[in-house]
């Protein structure tokens, strides 16, 4: 037999509240480029300092930037979570220009 009582999570007659897919994704997603399909996925601060593979400068601890790895590498998906690459977010925006 259900239970009388109203739900605390959502109060009765409140209006829905639409997904956030961004959040429920973990930010991740997906980009078409001349270069392969890539994850990508916007990192709001780390605990550890990275090199931007574009500049070569450091991604300091605690910057935004951009995780960014191949979805169509060899050996499948996982095989990609080892290659992620750290870049800086406008080397990432502009790494057509670079090649």
């Amino acid at each position: 037999m259900p239970s009388r009582r109203r739900s605390s999570k959502r109060p009765y007659g409140a209006e829905h509240r639409p997904l956030d897919l961004d959040r429920a994704t973990g930010g991740r997603s997906s980009e078409s480029a001349p270069d392969g399909e890539w994850v990508v996925q916007h990192v709001r601060s780390s605990d550890k300092t990275y090199v931007c593979p574009a500049c070569r400068q450091d991604v300091a601890p605690g910057t935004a930037h951009v995780v960014a790895w191949r979805s169509d590498a060899i050996g499948g998906p996982e095989a990609g979570l080892e290659q992620r690459r750290h870049w800086h977010t406008s080397c990432w925006s502009r790494r057509a220009n670079l090649r």
